[in-house]
């Protein structure tokens, strides 16, 4: 393709996120082509929203790693200031200048939420971009297919190496908060110690149901908040954040492709 383009121009081009192979952006020049493989050029792609990292990107989703204190979709308090809107004023354009008028019209992406994370949490977020991946993706989430891994820095020491936090979730129809309690949505976390400190002890975990809020709940139910995590009972807030990480994800696309995903914890964990 374009013989006669510059290694400058190509260059510009990876830069820009305009080469993608199976639909894929690649960035980089020594990037491995399998045969057969469909290598395109689009027009340039808008700018990333500074606010999130870009993880992955192809033609039917989009996974980031969102900060804490940024909503996964708005509220009826806030609807600009969100991951799914930073996201759709990136991800609409870029299929309104690859596709044709018509194209678009009958196939623009309307960025659809697969899960979400709280406010307070930041992390690893998959985004779809049609109905049918949406689909696809939320019907492992409700098979427990997915993987989903987080690093945690709870008060205390915690005492066994590893373990299982078995309880029932229950929400509060009013203030819509969560705990631990009779009656509940069953709720099952895996964890192990990754780290014993003085006054903390950082965790790994890792869902096997997707309830809302269970591991903040569950760890003040074990008598190990969440560092930060005031609204479950902390008492120690240094680095002026939960800390609680989604740091691994992952499941199979809509085209049966599995997709692996990490994430660091945030440097400020060291300080908690």
């Amino acid at each position: 393709m374009f013989p006669d383009a510059s290694r400058t121009a190509v260059r510009g081009w990876l830069a820009a996120g305009r080469v993608r192979v199976d639909g894929v952006v690649v960035r980089r020049g020594d990037a491995e082509i399998p045969d057969g493989a469909r290598v395109t050029l689009g027009a340039p792609a808008p700018r990333f929203p500074s606010a999130l990292r870009l993880v992955h990107e192809d033609d039917d989703l989009i996974v980031v790693d969102k900060p804490a204190g940024l909503l996964t979709i708005g509220t009826e308090r806030e609807r600009e200031r969100t991951a799914y809107r930073l996201l759709f004023d990136y991800v609409y354009p870029t299929h309104r200048r690859l596709a044709s008028p018509s194209a678009a019209a009958r196939t623009a992406p309307r960025l659809f939420i697969v899960h979400r994370l709280d406010r307070e949490t930041s992390g690893l977020l998959v985004f779809a971009k049609f109905p049918a991946v949406k689909r696809a993706l939320q019907a492992q989430f409700a098979a427990r297919a997915v993987e989903r891994g987080y690093v945690a820095v709870v008060e205390g020491r915690v005492r066994d190496d590893a373990g299982t936090l078995r309880d029932r979730i229950v929400e509060d129809p009013t203030t819509l908060r969560v705990r631990t309690g009779r009656g509940g949505r069953e709720a099952i976390t895996d964890y192990r110690v990754r780290e014993r400190r003085a006054r903390s002890t950082v965790l790994e975990l890792r869902l096997r149901t997707g309830r809302r809020g269970q591991i903040r709940a569950q760890l003040a139910a074990l008598g190990h908040p969440i560092v930060g995590d005031r609204a479950f009972g902390a008492a120690t807030d240094p680095v002026r954040r939960v800390c609680l990480h989604a740091s691994l994800l992952a499941f199979t696309d809509a085209r049966t492709r599995p997709h692996q995903f990490s994430s660091p914890p945030p440097p400020a964990f060291t300080r908690a």
